[in-house]
């Protein structure tokens, strides 16, 4: 018998987001909190050598990408005593004064059509040249250039890899004529260079990258049931998976390797965890139960699957071996934790816990078994991990509208990523994958 309290929450989703009138716009992102022992840097505005006015702010783009991370404290424009465009110009003394740690200078020159970006990193206490790069570049490639330098710049300084120039996939709609008509986009991290792949008249739900970043699976509701569809998002082509059965197909999940999808299947009995081989079709079951078992994510090892059950009477997090096998309860504390992921490093689980009706971000230390929640709303959901782990990204509620939020591994920066106009759900963070 399905868990009532679980199928109200559900339809309580399905009811708040079909009852917005939603529009795909640019995405701003508002940041609140400070890091823990946050790095000081300074980037100074790069020169410009060109016609008229710059087509990218390449300064701002980096200042805003390592500030969103929750890494680093970017010293504002205004507090800047110099404008360096060069190492040669630095007065390493000056910076000291400012306590900064790391500055960063360049030119974005232009050469005719095409551009090229300079960029230098200096260690302020050493005094000496950590990075720079010489990169050239189209006027369609130069945010994403300026991804790439933040990237950079973060993986030089701290030791992981940046993960600024991926992207987030998210679902919106909007009203058109009394009907909703619903519309999947991708987008860089930041929210700009958003781009529509897929737009129906019934809803989408669940998007999963493939770990090359360069599919889509989602479940469509077009042939008015849930479908689950792979979709190329260079290409648009797409195509239907085997889970054409009648009842629940849906909550898709890729395998580490992106030969496999994990699936809830009901086959017209209750749901359960299925998974499908796309190069033959096959299918292995690997629940049975009398309860409701969904949302399947895999270990980055492959080796494991993760899912919310309500075999113990609420939903609650389960894991299983992938090849099937015993299954274990993972976790014990609150009356509801469902919508789970792991972290990049498998260290960690993210998910949605809710306690007296309250419904937050958690994340889950399966080393030591401790558990923090990391977000103060009463209507989060859909957590995703960035691809390096240090960032969450999740679907929450704010003055009645749907809005995408962000929040660090360790709680300390929370940032609000809202449409213009509208509403929002559904986020998930694409893997490194492919450059684009």
């Amino acid at each position: 018998m399905y868990n009532k309290q679980y199928l109200n929450f559900l339809s309580g989703l399905i009811l708040l987001f079909l009852s917005h009138s939603l529009m795909a716009n640019v995405i701003t992102i508002e940041i609140t909190g400070t890091p823990f022992n946050p790095i000081k840097i300074a980037v100074v505005p790069f020169q410009w050598q060109g016609q008229n006015l710059p087509p990218a702010e390449i300064a701002s783009i980096i200042t805003s990408d390592l500030y969103r991370s929750g890494r680093f404290n970017p010293i504002k424009e205004t507090e800047l005593t110099s404008k360096p465009v060069k190492g040669s110009e630095i007065v390493f003394a000056d910076w000291e004064k400012l306590d900064v740690d790391y500055v960063v200078v360049g030119q974005l020159n232009q050469r005719n059509s095409k551009y090229e970006i300079r960029f230098e990193l200096f260690d302020v206490f050493r005094g000496e040249q950590l990075s720079g790069y010489n990169i050239p570049s189209r006027t369609k490639q130069l945010r994403n250039n300026a991804h790439v330098i933040s990237d950079i710049i973060y993986e030089k300084i701290t030791g992981q890899k940046g993960d600024f120039a991926t992207q987030v996939a998210y679902v919106t709609a909007i009203k058109k004529q009394k009907q909703l008509q619903y519309s999947l986009h991708i987008a860089d991290s930041d929210g700009y260079n958003a781009q529509q792949i897929v737009i129906s008249d019934e809803p989408l739900l669940s998007p999963a990258w493939s770990p090359d970043a360069s599919k889509i699976a989602y479940v469509s509701y077009e042939d008015h049931r849930p479908l689950v569809y792979i979709q190329e998002t260079a290409t648009g082509k797409k195509k239907k998976v085997i889970s054409f059965f009648k009842g629940i197909n849906g909550a898709p999940a890729w395998s580490p390797d992106g030969k496999k999808l994990a699936l809830t299947l009901s086959q017209g009995d209750n749901p359960d965890i299925y998974i499908i081989d796309l190069a033959n079709n096959s299918r292995t079951r690997l629940t049975k139960s009398f309860a409701i078992d969904t949302e399947p994510a895999w270990s980055p090892d492959g080796r494991f699957i993760i899912f919310t059950s309500d075999r113990g009477g609420k939903p609650q997090l389960y894991r299983v071996p992938s090849i099937g096998g015993r299954i274990q309860r993972l976790t014990f504390d609150g009356e509801y934790n469902a919508r789970a992921s792991y972290s990049p490093n498998g260290q960690n689980i993210v998910m949605v816990r809710g306690e007296g009706g309250k419904f937050q971000i958690a994340v889950l230390d399966l080393g030591t078994g401790f558990l923090r929640i990391l977000t103060p709303g009463n209507l989060d959901e859909s957590p995703s991990f960035s691809p390096n782990g240090n960032m969450i990204i999740y679907a929450t509620e704010n003055q009645g509208k749907g809005i995408l939020a962000a929040v660090s591994l360790d709680g300390s920066v929370h940032q609000r990523l809202k449409l213009q106009q509208g509403s929002v759900r559904e986020p998930v963070w694409a893997p490194y994958g492919r450059s684009r």
